[in-house]
């Protein structure tokens, strides 16, 4: 299989009371098609920011400083903000971890989610009320006519996953970004989400970058682990290698917190 995303020597700095720091440094990570990778790391260590990186969404705070990010063989940095919005939503999908945050209070997720498919599709406005409907259904949201008429915070924390997770496929992408997609939710709904995950990677042809520090979550949907330490890929590698032959001491103490 091909890579699809290649991030390479990526090196992003943050602002702090010293002036710009470096966050993350000479960051290396490949996806390829049809694959799942996680990124896995600490709180705060710079896991997101790598992500936000790949779309041009990174918070004035922070810089890119070095590396390139090759995706169908461009590289995204040297984009504009009016190509990048033709590839943020239509090429590469994000599930944010925060869908409340992500999603605009004001607006119905229905709407929401209908934006996208205008933007990124020649559908007539009739065509795009059935299509979000189907996406709804698609992600296992019950009653999807009702539901795409709610705000999102009418909407329990795993149906605004669900919802979320509808918006990022709307377009057909050929990658997700999920950050932290199951942080927030109990025990049984996490389980339902990552379920539906491995279906969404079946059935829609799609690779996943899955951002997350939970490695019960990369055990259940990891082909191959890139693993974030001290602002350096420390470790990588198949899922299955990872687990069985940490070589990293803080791999090891990531694997022995969800063994314990």
């Amino acid at each position: 299989m091909k890579n699809i995303l290649s991030v390479n020597n990526l090196t992003i700095q943050i602002l702090g009371s010293q002036g710009f720091q470096p966050l993350v440094s000479n960051i290396n990570l490949t996806l390829r098609e049809l694959e799942v990778v996680a990124l896995v790391g600490g709180s705060g260590g710079g896991k997101t920011s790598i992500g936000f990186s790949l779309l041009q969404l990174l918070p004035m705070a922070m810089k890119i400083t070095q590396g390139e990010i090759l995706f169908e063989g461009r590289n995204l940095l040297d984009l504009t903000n009016k190509q990048m919005q033709s590839v943020r939503g239509g090429k590469i999908g994000m599930v944010f971890q925060e869908p409340l945050s992500a999603f605009n209070p004001v607006f119905k997720v229905g709407n929401q989610i209908a934006e996208v498919l205008k933007y990124h599709t020649n559908l007539s406005a009739g065509k795009i009320k059935n299509k979000v409907h189907e996406l709804l259904d698609v992600v296992e949201v019950p009653d999807p006519k009702r539901v795409a008429q709610y705000y999102p915070h009418q909407l329990s924390g795993g149906l605004r996953q669900r919802a979320m997770i509808a918006q990022a496929i709307a377009a057909s992408p050929k990658v997700i970004i999920a950050d932290e997609p199951t942080s927030n939710l109990d025990v049984t709904i996490q389980a339902k989400i990552l379920e539906l995950f491995k279906k969404l990677k079946k059935e829609l042809n799609v690779s996943l970058l899955l951002i997350t520090h939970d490695l019960g979550v990369v055990r259940f949907l990891a082909d191959r682990v890139f693993v974030l330490h001290g602002g350096r890929i420390v470790e990588e590698g198949k899922a299955e290698e990872i687990f069985n032959n940490p070589k990293d001491e803080f791999t090891k103490t990531l694997i022995k917190v969800i063994e314990d």
